[in-house]
């Protein structure tokens, strides 16, 4: 039977303002992120993207899910907004880690992905997801 009560509103907009400051500061986060690791990086993925370079859009992509990935898992167990905060910060130092090992398997990683190589821009995201994924699942404590 299908309940015809109304449902009490103020029930769910009592958590409205959490919603609300996690989830700025979850944007705010990717935005840190983004701006980060395209400046630690040494290809220059924003004018490689305003170019019309498939690859730095595949590699930063890859990377950037890779991180929220995680971002996501931090947001839904840590215990607080500073707890969420500190592991999204470890999110994007890994994140950057893993550009970095990945540069040390492809040899002149960034320069292939300057040049529009797809392999190794499919490769560096790929890599980065499934760390994200690796992350994520390491913060369900």
């Amino acid at each position: 039977m299908i309940s015809t009560a109304t449902p009490d509103l103020s029930r769910y907009l009592f958590t409205l303002p959490d919603f609300a400051i996690f989830f700025i500061c979850a944007i705010i986060l990717l935005m840190v992120f983004l701006v980060v690791y395209t400046r630690l990086t040494p290809q220059k993925e924003w004018s490689l993207i305003k170019q019309g370079s498939n690859a730095a859009a595949i590699s930063l992509s890859g990377a950037t899910i890779g991180f929220a990935i995680p971002l996501g898992s931090a947001i839904t167990y840590s215990q607080s907004l500073a707890d969420m905060l500190v592991w999204g910060a470890v999110a994007l130092v890994i994140q950057w880690g893993t550009f970095v090992a990945v540069r040390l398997l492809i040899p002149g990683l960034p320069q292939r992905i300057t040049d529009g190589e797809t392999a190794a821009a499919i490769t560096v995201a790929g890599i980065s997801i499934a760390v994200g994924l690796l992350n994520a699942a390491c913060m369900t404590y």
